[in-house]
């Protein structure tokens, strides 16, 4: 998967954000971000299913509205753009709302992931196919060689 990035300050977690490149860990982890790192470590740990975590996202009304909405496909379970545009109550902001999910800038704990093509395809995932691909079969209840 590769390492993550987190930032965030008292306010709440403004981003996680895969990194392409290994870097040293930090072995100074401040305040404001150790229940990040500890419910981001149980979660890998396949000890966590939900976050319990202050947010501070930064982005338009819509996008804000789209990322609260990605929040509630639970752990396991996967949605459609179209299905998210119907959520948010019109299917025609399908692209918009595409387009506010790859936008996301909180990874794996605003689920964007869990979206995928109408016909059950993997599509765009800012992290990576790959990263995408691992986390729907980490968070799978059917273990099996390869969900996709």
């Amino acid at each position: 998967m590769g390492d993550l990035e987190i930032e965030g300050d008292d306010q709440g977690i403004m981003a996680i954000t895969f990194l392409d490149k290994e870097v040293a860990p930090s072995t100074v982890i401040p305040e404001s971000l150790k229940d990040a790192v500890q419910q981001l470590d149980e979660y890998f740990a396949k000890k966590r299913t939900v976050f319990d975590l202050k947010l501070n996202a930064q982005g338009t009304e819509f996008q804000t509205k789209v990322w609260r909405t990605l929040q509630t496909i639970p752990f396991g379970k996967t949605a459609s753009y179209l299905d998210m545009a119907k959520t948010l109550g019109d299917p025609k902001v399908i692209r918009a709302a595409a387009s506010a999910n790859g936008k996301n800038p909180i990874s794996i704990v605003i689920p964007c992931h869990r979206v995928i093509g109408s016909d059950g395809s993997l599509t765009g995932y800012a992290g990576g196919l790959h990263r995408k691909k691992w986390l729907l079969e980490h968070e799978s209840p059917v273990k099996q060689v390869s969900l996709f």
